[in-house]
């Protein structure tokens, strides 16, 4: 594995753990110094292991369907359907110049020029 994949895993790890106790701190355990000290400590390690995150490139899009409150798996989606729709289009190109050229080649009138053009294609 990479230097930046287990930098963001060790990220992600972090931010489970954060989340993990503030949990604890909303139980009102009596702890709650040792909570808040072990807060600061995931804090401070995070934003140290996000130092080695620098490479990662998250688009702008993602970020505000965040901040809008919404799914960032959204914009994966979104991504993945308009790639498999413009994939369809492009192949119905290909597929019609594939006809047309099939056409033109059987309806032309120059059975001497097609022969000749079909032995130097190949």
């Amino acid at each position: 594995m990479d230097s930046s994949k287990q930098n963001l895993n060790q990220v992600i790890y972090s931010i489970d753990k954060t989340l993990e106790i503030l949990h604890q701190l909303s139980s009102f355990d009596v702890n709650v110094a040792s909570h808040l000290n072990n807060l600061v400590f995931e804090f401070d390690n995070m934003a140290k292991l996000g130092e080695n995150c620098h490479s990662i490139k998250v688009p702008m899009e993602v970020l505000n369907l965040i901040d809008n409150g919404k799914n960032p798996d959204e914009f994966t989606r979104d991504l993945l359907n308009n790639c498999i729709a413009k994939n369809q289009i492009t192949k119905g190109k290909v597929d019609a110049f594939k006809d047309l050229r099939g056409h033109l080649l059987e309806d032309l009138e120059f059975p001497d020029e097609v022969e000749d053009y079909r032995q130097r294609r190949t």
